[in-house]
């Protein structure tokens, strides 16, 4: 049972549409405000709270508006709501329509991923997240995943969010390290080995996994191989990205190769360091944009949790969005025409450039 039911008005501002997620902290909604269109609204789980607590609660929306940063997920509000249930914390923030970059990723079926829009994406994050690491103490994300980026159209293209600072905390400045803690799969070594591990150096580890998922549909590492317990042994050298993508650079072998160092101390120390070494390595070489299908196994298996494309489901939705603009409701079509983009690549390639017009105003 949610905590929030569809058509629910909240503080005479909100209505509830639908539930998008959930984690082990809050639950996710996507509510429609009463002037400003559609947002997400993340509701902590844990009702009966102090005023000191739910504001420890709310530590992230605090966090995402000091940082401000086109490529970290905005926050409009943030406030208690009182249920039948109790009370509980809130924040709103901005609605991506397209999800998360693990949708995304997956969207694309046997095809990787133009290199191309790979490289803009993580450059994107590391923008974000350069803007981060900058705070004085340095903030350390401590969870970067798929799952935890946001990517959406707008006018001018893709543009990705980084989310999900739930996580994050400030770095104690005489240790640049803060408490372990996150996915397993996107951990550095240092994570499993030390009690206080995490760091700059390892949100670059795991922007680092994420970009070699995204040009490879594989892991860097096993993922068997670590466990919550004991640190994680790489039996083997980080087998090149190129060996399984031939678009892949060497100079962007290179950047990999380092950014996954298992020794903290020989990674590039920050996002703003690793984002200059991918802009280095796109000015070495000229880069193949041409998606490619492989047969390196179960595509888009890597995170164990795909169910392949729906075209049903996709042309239902392609079907909506084009209605809601031959109404001249133009921002509400491109939202669907995006979460169909997720059931089916074709309809990403078909209506890319028109959901992109439709963001400027432009019916076409």
């Amino acid at each position: 049972m949610t905590i929030l039911q569809p058509g629910t008005i909240l503080r005479e501002t909100y209505e509830v549409e639908r539930f998008l997620g959930e984690g082990a902290f809050a639950e996710v909604y996507r509510v429609k405000h009463r002037f400003l269109g559609r947002q997400a609204l993340k509701v902590m789980k844990r009702t009966g709270m102090s005023m000191a607590e739910t504001q420890e609660m709310l530590g992230e929306a605090i966090l995402l508006s000091r940082i401000g940063h086109p490529n970290i997920v905005r926050v409009f509000d943030a406030n208690v709501l009182d249920t039948e249930h109790g009370s509980y914390g809130y924040f709103t923030m901005e609605y991506v329509a397209g999800g998360s970059l693990q949708r995304f990723w997956q969207s694309f079926g046997a095809n990787l991923i133009p290199i191309a829009t790979v490289l803009d994406l993580t450059k994107q994050v590391c923008r974000g997240l350069a803007q981060a690491h900058s705070e004085n103490p340095p903030i350390v994300h401590r969870d970067i995943k798929p799952q935890n980026i946001l990517v959406g159209y707008e006018a001018d293209g893709l543009r990705a969010r980084v989310s999900d600072f739930g996580l994050a905390k400030s770095v104690n400045p005489l240790t640049l390290l803060a408490t372990t803690a996150g996915t397993i799969a996107f951990k550095p070594p240092e994570a499993f080995a030390e009690r206080q591990g995490d760091s700059c150096a390892s949100d670059v580890w795991a922007i680092a996994a994420t970009l070699y998922m995204l040009l490879t549909d594989k892991l860097p590492f096993d993922r068997s191989t670590a466990s919550t317990d004991a640190p994680l042994r790489m039996t083997a050298a980080l087998v090149p990205p190129s060996r399984i993508n031939p678009n892949v650079t060497s100079s962007l072998d290179d950047v990999l190769n380092r950014a996954l160092k298992g020794d903290s101390r020989e990674r590039y120390q920050s996002a703003g360091e690793l984002l200059k070494a991918i802009e280095d390595a796109e000015a070495a070489q000229v880069l193949s944009i041409t998606p490619k299908s492989h047969d390196s196994g179960v595509s888009k298996a890597a995170l164990g949790d795909y169910s392949g494309t729906d075209e049903e489901e996709a042309n239902r939705l392609a079907s909506k969005a084009l209605e809601c603009r031959r109404s001249g409701r133009l921002a509400e079509a491109a939202d669907i025409m995006e979460e169909s983009f997720n059931k089916s690549p074709a309809f990403r390639d078909k209506y890319a450039e028109a959901v992109k017009l439709w963001r400027r105003g432009i019916a076409m």
